[in-house]
């Protein structure tokens, strides 16, 4: 049985999607079979594995729609054992379109039910919201992993983000844990950077992966090219710190990497 994993944080700009790519990547590389489902309207994950957004004619808006069987939602990607389900500017009106609908929460939970004895793991790259379309990726997830970010206001909005989540366990997912606090875009000589890491660390602890992703240009040139960290500089320091970061979860969830 798949494990489904959200990466969410409402701020914009943390490295979720970066995350979400690059982390479906490393967990392929270690032969495990991943789904990734873009679940935001920018469809950055979708292009970032190099898909063209533009010609997807269905994905994660049918999906929550129950207009197509998720079976026929999923597309090959060229990162070995990672498959989308994609996303348009499209699901941008999903909000609206399921607003009236009964359990409206639960549309994705329902969705991918069939999906999980296919993937090791199910990744659901969330928007920088804290609307219907994160609520149905944190309904639908057995654990969440936040991202923070290495730079002044990391912790805004953190808060927010885990009553949210102590609301959904109460109401929608009991069983929703947090899988862990990642923190991004670290660069070591920066005061700043290392007086954030301290500070999530002191209030966080054990909830906090001891992998941090450090700051890379490479990291930042692959979304360009349609490509993971890994396919694109696997000898980079953004590859080996996800790689590190995927078997470091591997770990968590008691798995021999």
């Amino acid at each position: 049985m798949g494990k489904v994993i959200a990466i969410a944080n409402q701020k914009g700009g943390v490295g979720k999607t970066t995350t979400t790519v690059n982390l479906a990547a490393s967990l392929g590389v270690l032969e495990k079979k991943v789904l990734l489902i873009d679940g935001d309207p920018q469809a950055n994950a979708t292009s970032g594995l190099g898909i063209n957004v533009d010609e997807i004619e269905i994905g994660t808006y049918q999906l929550l729609e129950h207009t197509a069987n998720a079976v026929d939602t999923i597309v090959k990607t060229a990162s070995p054992n990672v498959d989308l389900i994609p996303a348009h500017i499209d699901l941008v009106a999903i909000e609206i379109e399921l607003v009236d609908k009964d359990n409206r929460e639960s549309m994705l939970k329902i969705a991918i039910e069939n999906l999980r004895e296919a993937y090791d793991y199910i990744l659901i790259d969330c928007a920088p919201s804290l609307g219907l379309l994160t609520l149905n990726a944190l309904t639908a997830a057995d654990s969440v992993i936040i991202p923070i970010q290495c730079e002044y206001f990391a912790l805004e909005g953190l808060g927010k983000l885990l009553n949210t989540i102590k609301s959904i366990q109460r109401i929608h997912n009991p069983d929703l844990d947090i899988e862990g606090m990642l923190l991004t875009m670290y660069d070591s000589r920066l005061r700043l950077s290392n007086q954030v890491v301290e500070e999530v660390k002191k209030h966080f602890s054990d909830m906090v992966f001891e992998t941090i992703i450090q700051r890379n240009v490479r990291l930042g040139e692959a979304p360009s090219y349609g490509e993971s960290i890994i396919k694109y500089d696997a000898s980079s320091k953004g590859a080996t710190n996800y790689l590190n970061m995927a078997s470091e979860l591997l770990k968590k969830n008691k798995e021999k990497v």
